[in-house]
């Protein structure tokens, strides 16, 4: 997997998708972070419904920059990126497609890789609700505050990519199994 990509989370007002109150972004660059940015957005609509779960309210947006004026701001971000990692990517994925429809805004052409699939297919973590993956490889998480969620899924794809880099295999060994820090068995064969 790559290193360069964009984590990014979003929380929203209420359950339209293109209701985005707050976003998280983290670049990471060969594996390491390199820029973190947060920034409220104020949604098309005054109804928040899921304050209870973020802590945002109207008042917090009122006066902060809708998607389409934050945009200029933050697309860069997306730029010189192979892919966007977010925990549940369909979610954020979807809020991104919704907010860039509302404001005709052209939707990044990018891949988004969830680090929900990445915990079940590379440690068997379940459930695998980030505070549970969080919980499993030891990272600092304040749920549900768009950039610890980003900065949380940064760590979790890094530390997939560290997990995952090939390594040269002597001829000798035709197929292996290593053991790696987290417990995580990795299969060796021919290929590597």
């Amino acid at each position: 997997m790559s290193g360069n990509f964009l984590a990014i989370d979003f929380e929203t007002a209420n359950p339209s998708r293109d209701s985005a109150c707050s976003i998280g972004l983290v670049r990471v660059k060969k594996n390491k972070i390199i820029h973190k940015a947060v920034h409220l957005i104020q949604p098309p609509y005054r109804d928040f419904i899921f304050t209870y779960i973020h802590g945002i309210h109207w008042k917090d947006v009122a006066s902060k920059p809708t998607f389409k004026d934050l945009w200029k701001d933050i697309k860069d971000h997306f730029d010189g990126i192979d892919f966007i990692a977010a925990h549940n990517a369909k979610f954020d994925a979807s809020v991104l497609k919704a907010c860039c429809a509302r404001y005709r805004i052209p939707m990044p052409t990018l891949p988004f890789k969830c680090t929900v699939q990445i915990a079940r297919n590379q440690w068997k973590v379940y459930p695998t609700k980030l505070p549970d993956v969080c919980r499993y490889l030891d990272i600092q998480l304040k749920h549900h505050e768009a950039l610890s969620d980003a900065l949380a899924c940064a760590q979790i794809m890094i530390t997939a990519n560290q997990e995952t880099m090939k390594v040269k295999v002597p001829a000798t060994l035709k197929k292996s199994t290593l053991k790696t820090t987290t417990g995580t068995r990795l299969k060796i064969s021919k290929q590597c």
